[in-house]
């Protein structure tokens, strides 16, 4: 399963690559990606765990940016 979501508000490349570092290595993530220009991040995994890959990249991305906002795309 894949999804797309925005992160409204990212606003350091530094940090969009840490997030896809740390999205990436999720628990039933195989893979993620951020692209710091159109602040998306794609997210594709086991989909009997997305609902928790979700809850757990939304902590990811607030621990390391509390300012953004994850929306889906």
């Amino acid at each position: 399963m894949k999804k797309s979501f925005m992160l409204e508000g990212l606003d350091c490349a530094a940090c969009a690559a840490k997030i896809e570092r740390m999205v990436s290595a999720l628990d039933g993530v195989s893979g993620a990606s951020v692209n710091f220009v159109t602040t998306k991040m794609v997210i594709e995994g086991d989909e009997a765990k997305f609902d928790q890959i979700i809850k757990s990249a939304t902590k990811v991305v607030q621990k390391l940016e509390p300012d953004v906002i994850v929306k889906k795309a």
